[in-house]
């Protein structure tokens, strides 16, 4: 039970996270050495007590599909709670509450997980409260970094998104048109026969190292929205057409070339718009080297700073959940059973962030 006051106070949650072919369990502290304010923003400190996760792999060149993610997911959530409760040495006697991904992502997945935080919830006796998968990166990212208010870069497997705080809320500035920037790497590291441990994504990354021509693409940003699905149906035509006219490391390094000086752009505009010196990049996608590289190459140009963090963070996992519902949970937010449902479409800018000012 929260309360506010000025006697020390402390929040522990359990978080919950399987929205895509990643499960997560996470545990996180936060502490109020003053108790927890009524009229000014959250800021706790942060102990990370547990953060485990396990990946659903398919083999190189195909995708996951809904079904097999979701009975990954079943069959190997109580060995990750009983690691997370174990590397937290604690008990679910401890725990405050129990968070949980509401969406978006992959239904059956997040159905999966949701059946287990109610569970649980019943169990134990302890209030759920569900998360929005975007704003746990987001809260995730500003804990580990520090950074105050910057514009985020939101780049994963599944969304595409430019965003600034403003009014207890994560307004979006632009987005993808079509698919997510991940999504088309996946896509793309299939037609290459890529495997996909650790992820699509990170083997694009290192062939692109190996890269060195420049193969001129598509460059689609309308405003402040972009797209991927052309420039990926290119590229794949080049791949199985001409496949002795480019190496798969000069296409993946144009495809990441591309792609990535198309978010730069929006994301500048952002920061000029709002009159920012900050980006906070988080998402699976935020872990490319590249990607920091070229994003904090503009950001020193604009006499300014880029936060990202490494996989134990950027990367879909547990504790970001916790961390983003935790504060939710201080400021006497939690979702009935009879409201636990997930849903596919979950947008960051519907989320009422009550903890910021």
């Amino acid at each position: 039970m929260v309360t506010t006051g000025s006697q020390p106070q402390t929040v522990i949650a359990l978080g919950l996270e399987g929205s895509a072919n990643k499960l997560g369990v996470g545990i996180v502290k936060h502490v109020y050495p003053s108790g927890i304010p009524v009229d000014t923003e959250l800021r706790p400190e942060m102990i990370e007590l547990a953060n485990v996760r396990d990946t659903y792999n398919p083999p190189p060149g195909e995708g996951f599909l809904p079904r097999d993610v979701a009975a990954h997911h079943r069959t190997t959530i109580i060995e990750l709670l009983n690691q997370a409760f174990a590397e937290a040495q604690i008990t679910h006697d401890d725990l405050d509450c129990i968070c949980f991904t509401k969406g978006p992502g992959m239904g059956a997945p997040l159905q999966a997980v949701a059946l287990v935080a109610r569970t649980l919830s019943q169990l134990w006796g302890l209030p759920l409260v569900g998360v929005n998968h975007c704003v746990g990166h987001i809260e995730m990212g500003r804990a580990i970094t520090g950074a105050d208010n910057p514009v985020v870069l939101y780049v994963s497997g599944g969304n595409t998104q430019v965003i600034a705080y403003s009014q207890q809320t994560y307004r979006i500035f632009g987005e993808t048109l079509d698919i997510a920037i991940g999504n088309c790497l996946d896509r793309f590291a299939r037609v290459l026969k890529l495997p996909n441990d650790p992820s699509p994504g990170y083997n694009i990354e290192q062939y692109a190292k190996r890269g060195s021509k420049y193969i001129e693409l598509p460059y689609t940003v309308k405003g402040m929205d972009v797209s991927f699905s052309g420039i990926l149906s290119f590229i794949e035509k080049m791949a199985k057409t001409e496949a002795d006219k480019y190496t798969p490391e000069d296409l993946c390094y144009s495809l990441q070339e591309t792609m990535f000086a198309m978010l730069v752009e929006i994301t500048e505009r952002a920061m000029a718009h709002i009159g920012s010196k900050e980006v906070l990049v988080v998402g699976g996608v935020g872990c490319n080297v590249r990607l920091q590289e070229m994003m904090g190459q503009m950001a020193k140009e604009r006499n300014g700073k880029v936060f990202a963090t490494d996989m134990r963070y950027c990367i879909d996992n547990g504790i970001m959940i916790a961390q983003a519902g935790a504060l939710a949970f201080a400021r006497g937010f939690n979702t009935p059973i009879q409201d636990s449902w997930v849903t596919q479409r979950f947008r960051t800018d519907q989320v009422h962030v009550e903890w910021r000012t």
